[in-house]
């Protein structure tokens, strides 16, 4: 098995529960990390790290639902990273409480923005700045496989993760020239602020299997959809 190294990575979303647990990951085994948020001013933890990695760790703004900020990000990212080997889109929105019946319109388009064509246009605006052999790890959902539907559950996140599915298929052909490697990764029901306190797997558990799914990949692997222990999820 090839372990891939990933050395200069990006994680959006990375102020809190999975985005944060990648990021002290990441960290702990000696990366440099471009760590986003919407709000780094209120990233009280992203800030205590940032300030116990001195030049390993950089907090920058990024509302990926926003194609300004998505602009902004790709050009202030060379001032701290000088190349991309690991990219994970981790920014993602949950509406909770939904019906039949009462789903607002706002919430599917807030939906589709942030966890569709947010991972979409990151990874395009980032592509020149992805080094040959790279990977981008596009944290899904197994609420996003139409195979796996046994109830009317979540549906703007249910239907924007079927789309960022698309999203992972469409730039593993865009990218796969380059050698860099895709995939849409389920995380498990992960203890977060999203998933509750109930969930049954802690972010860090998570953002360790997911990692080893990430660092094993080849390019054989790109365009899979599998969750944070390397088994296949349907479509």
């Amino acid at each position: 098995m090839t372990v891939r190294p990933h050395a200069r990575c990006v994680v959006t979303g990375a102020n809190r529960g999975l985005g944060l647990a990648f990021t002290r990951a990441l960290l702990a085994r000696g990366g440099h990390v471009l760590a986003t948020c919407r709000h780094p001013g209120r990233a009280g933890e992203l800030n205590r790290l940032a300030g116990e990695h001195p030049g390993r760790l950089h907090v920058l703004p990024l509302d990926v639902a926003a194609p300004k900020s998505i602009a902004e990000l790709a050009r202030e990212l060379p001032l701290v990273l000088d190349g991309i080997d690991l990219l994970v889109n981790n920014a993602g929105v949950l509406h909770a409480g939904e019906r039949f019946g009462h789903v607002a319109a706002e919430h599917l388009d807030d939906s589709l923005r942030t966890n569709a064509s947010g991972p979409f246009l990151v990874t395009q605006a980032l592509a020149a700045q992805l080094a040959d052999g790279a990977t981008v790890a596009n944290v899904s959902s197994r609420l996003g496989s139409i195979a796996a539907v046994e109830a009317f559950r979540t549906p703007s996140y249910a239907i924007a993760k079927a789309a960022q599915n698309m999203t992972t298929a469409l730039l593993a052909r865009a990218l796969a020239e380059r050698g860099i490697v895709v995939l849409a990764l389920h995380p498990g029901w992960v203890r977060t602020d999203m998933g509750g306190a109930g969930a049954e797997v802690p972010a860090d558990e998570a953002a360790a299997g997911l990692l080893a799914v990430i660092d094993a990949a080849t390019p054989a692997d790109s365009g899979r959809f599998v969750d944070w222990q390397g088994r296949p999820v349907p479509w």
